[in-house]
């Protein structure tokens, strides 16, 4: 496929009209350094200063830019799928707008991607600038369980320095807060050439961020649901009919085993414990009603996934 743009650069902003001016200025040196054809895709994300107008103001002086402006905050995610959806580039790159990312690592990601093939480059900021009790620390814990997780080995899952081949933008859904696993996304969707480059890591110049500790939290949480969905969003009896046959027959055994016991020992006239005095009976009731219970859930999830528009949206990647 041809593409008329060389560079597609995604920046998703918040409140950052201080540094968007010096951000484009360098944006604009790096492009006219290499002889790119580009454009410059800025979401503003519900601002609630002038980086709106700011926008407006600097695509007047350089038709390559086009703006996209939310009536409110949605967040990263939904900045992206819009941004993703404008690009026409042969490769996207996403950036943040606080100047922490540096448009020079551009070039070599570029390059990476177009002649040495691959799907995805995610930047890695080796050398930090951040907290280190904040946001360092959490954020190892973060990238240490993305990496058990997802089985990609990127050292920095969440860096917003990236660059993609076009039809990975093109062929993944960001929605939520799933802007932290796009590579994760992307390898469920068949683009599995993944790879990282070190980037230079720059201190915040202009504001303050707009992340605070409760992004790893709920980065786990959206980790968890991630790897469910990828991995039984066809098959939920799979999950739900095993659990809670091996719940049912646990449960099951249990019980027919604490009455067994205590008719044996009543048949031979020993002393025995009235079943409905041992914990042990009720805990293996809950199981049986919980196991049923999975089951039949098992069984709902299925109807609602045979009845989906998406049962049968397969990545396809070519045909004749």
């Amino acid at each position: 496929m041809s593409y008329d743009k060389d560079l597609s650069i995604v920046i998703s902003l918040y409140n950052e009209e201080e540094s968007l001016p010096e951000l484009i200025e360098w944006i604009e040196k790096v492009m006219a350094q290499e002889g790119y054809k580009y454009e410059i895709i800025m979401v503003d994300d519900g601002s609630r200063d002038s980086s709106w107008k700011t926008v407006k103001e600097l695509s007047a002086k350089n038709p390559a830019i086009r703006g996209i402006s939310f009536r409110r905050n949605y967040g990263k995610s939904a900045a992206l799928y819009h941004g993703f959806a404008a690009a026409e580039g042969r490769v996207v790159v996403t950036m943040d707008a606080d100047l922490q990312d540096s448009p020079e690592e551009i070039p070599e990601m570029y390059r990476m991607v177009v002649e040495e093939g691959y799907d995805i480059v995610s930047g890695w900021k080796k050398q930090r600038f951040d907290n280190k009790l904040t946001k360092n620390l959490p954020s190892k814990l973060y990238n240490a369980t993305a990496r058990l997780v997802t089985g990609i080995k990127l050292h920095d899952m969440n860096c917003g320095l990236k660059a993609y081949r076009n039809e990975v933008v093109k062929n993944i859904e960001v929605y939520g807060e799933m802007h932290r696993y796009i590579p994760y996304l992307a390898k469920n969707s068949g683009f599995d050439r993944i790879t990282e480059k070190p980037v230079q890591h720059q201190k915040r110049k202009y504001g303050v961020s707009k992340f605070g500790i409760e992004r790893f939290i709920n980065g786990v949480l959206d980790l968890i649901s991630l790897w469910f969905l990828s991995t039984f969003g066809k098959k939920p009896m799979h999950f739900f009919g095993f659990t809670g046959i091996l719940m049912f027959l646990t449960g099951g055994i249990l019980a027919i085993w604490i009455i067994a016991e205590k008719l044996i020992q009543q048949s031979k006239g020993l002393a025995f414990r009235p079943v409905t005095e041992q914990p042990l009976f009720y805990l293996a009731l809950v199981a049986v009603l919980l196991g049923f219970q999975l089951f039949l859930s098992g069984f709902i999830c299925e109807m609602i996934s045979r009845n989906s528009n998406e049962r049968n949206n397969y990545k396809i990647k070519e045909e004749f």
